[in-house]
C-alpha cells in the first residue's frame, strides 16, 4: 500500500469492536491463527550457550524445546515424546547428553533421533532408527532465539528486515542479559499491546516518561511486519543517555524498546480471554555509563508498567461494560495500532477461510 493508500485509510480507521477482547472460543482461534503462525521469542542465546543446554516453552499450546546439538547447531523440536505423548524435558537445562522422555525412558539424541526404547524388542516392525522428532524453524537473531510451528510462517529475514541497520551502531548481541520482571494483567493480550502501540496516552497516562521523550517529535513508521516508535530523547543523556529511543513491535507479540546502551525485550503471553502475561528482560552493554544508569532505569521502568498496567486494566474493563462500540482512531498517534489490527484481521480472514 502506498502512503497516499495509507493515509486515506488511516483517515476512516475504526478500533477493533471489543467483541474481539472476549471469550475462549476467540483465544482458541488466535493460538492457531496467530500464534501457531509467526515468529515467537524464546530464549536468549546465553541460555543455549553450550552442547545440551536447552530451554522448554509453549507456543500455541505446543509444548516446545529448543536445544543445542553436540554439533553445536541449535535445534527445536515439539517436547512430546514419539510413544505416547511424553514430556521430553519439565523444564530449562544445561549441559545434557540425551533427551530421556519422563513417561517411559525413551531416549532421543540431541539431534532428535532415537536412540533407545526399553523392552520394545517385541514389537513387530518396530525399528529405533526410522523414529525422529519432528524439527521445528529456529533462527537466532541479535542473540535472540525464535522458533516457528507452521510452515507458512514468512521467513525470518522478512519479517525482521532493516531492524538491525536502523538502531546501528548499537548492537544488541553484545548486551549481557541481567533479569526478568513477570507482570500477570487482568486484560486481553491484545489491549496490553494496543496500549504500547502509540504515544496518544504518554501526556495522561506517563507524565515522567513525557519529560524523557520529545512527544511533539514522537513519530510511527510501518514495516510489512513491524511498526516503529521513536523519539529524541530530551533530558540531556542524564538518565537513558544521549540518543534516540526505539520502541519495535514486531508482530504479534514481541517489543523491542531499544535507548542507548539498553534493550528490554516485551513478550506478552494470552494467560485467558481476560488475563495475559508480560515478561520484560532486561539487557545493559558493559560499560560504565550503561551500568551506571541499571538501578534508576529499572525503578523507572517499573514506574511506567505499573501505570500501563492500571489503565490496561481499566479498559479491559470498559471493553467489557456492553456501552463500547468500534472508536475511531486518530491518524496522527494511532497508526501503529491500526497497523497491528489490519494484520490480525488479515489473520482471523485466513483462518476462517481455511476451515470454511
Amino acid at each position: 500500500m502506498q502512503s497516499t493508500d495509507y493515509a486515506k485509510a488511516l483517515e476512516q480507521a475504526s478500533a477493533l469492536p471489543a467483541l474481539y477482547y472476549f471469550g475462549d472460543d476467540m483465544l482458541a482461534m488466535e493460538q492457531r491463527a496467530v500464534f501457531a503462525r509467526s515468529w515467537q521469542l524464546v530464549a536468549h542465546h546465553s541460555q543455549l550457550a553450550e552442547p545440551g543446554d536447552h530451554v522448554v516453552e509453549k507456543i500455541a499450546d505446543v509444548p516446545v524445546i529448543v536445544i543445542r546439538g553436540q554439533d553445536n547447531v541449535l535445534r527445536a523440536f515439539p517436547n512430546v515424546c514419539r510413544h505416547r505423548a511424553g514430556p521430553l524435558a519439565l523444564c530449562n537445562g544445561k549441559g545434557a547428553r540425551a533427551l530421556h522422555c519422563k513417561y517411559h525412558g525413551w531416549t532421543y539424541t540431541l539431534e532428535g533421533q532415537l536412540r533407545s526404547a526399553p523392552e520394545m524388542q517385541d514389537a513387530k516392525e518396530f525399528e529405533v532408527g526410522d523414529i525422529r522428532l519432528p524439527p521445528l524453524r529456529v533462527h537466532e537473531w541479535q542473540g535472540l532465539v525464535f522458533v516457528a510451528l507452521d510452515e507458512r510462517v514468512p521467513p525470518f529475514e522478512q519479517v525482521y528486515a532493516g531492524i538491525v541497520e536502523r538502531i546501528a551502531p548499537i548492537d544488541l548481541a553484545s548486551m549481557r542479559y541481567l533479569r526478568r520482571d513477570s507482570y500477570d494483567i487482568n486484560c486481553n493480550w491484545k489491549v496490553y499491546i494496543d496500549n504500547f502501540l502509540e504515544g496518544y496516552h504518554l501526556p495522561h497516562v506517563h507524565p515522567g516518561l513525557s519529560k524523557v521523550l520529545d512527544y511533539r517529535a514522537y513519530d510511527t513508521e510501518l514495516f510489512p511486519w513491524y511498526s516503529l516508535q521513536s523519539s529524541p530523547l530530551r533530558d540531556g543523556g542524564e538518565f537513558y543517555g544521549e540518543g534516540e529511543a526505539f520502541y519495535y513491535h514486531v508482530y504479534p507479540n514481541v517489543m523491542l524498546n531499544i535507548m542507548p546502551g539498553r534493550l528490554q525485550t516485551n513478550r506478552i503471553l494470552p494467560l485467558g480471554p481476560d488475563r495475559c502475561r508480560v515478561e520484560f528482560d532486561y539487557y545493559y552493554a558493559q560499560d560504565e555509563k550503561a551500568m551506571s544508569r541499571i538501578a534508576a532505569d529499572q525503578a523507572f521502568s517499573d514506574e511506567v508498567q505499573i501505570e500501563d498496567v492500571t489503565i490496561c486494566e481499566a479498559v479491559q474493563q470498559g471493553l467489557a461494560s456492553g456501552f463500547y462500540e468500534a472508536g475511531r482512531l486518530c491518524p496522527k498517534r494511532e497508526s501503529g495500532v491500526w497497523h497491528f489490527q489490519n494484520l490480525l484481521r488479515a489473520a482471523y480472514a485466513d483462518d476462517a477461510q481455511a476451515i470454511g
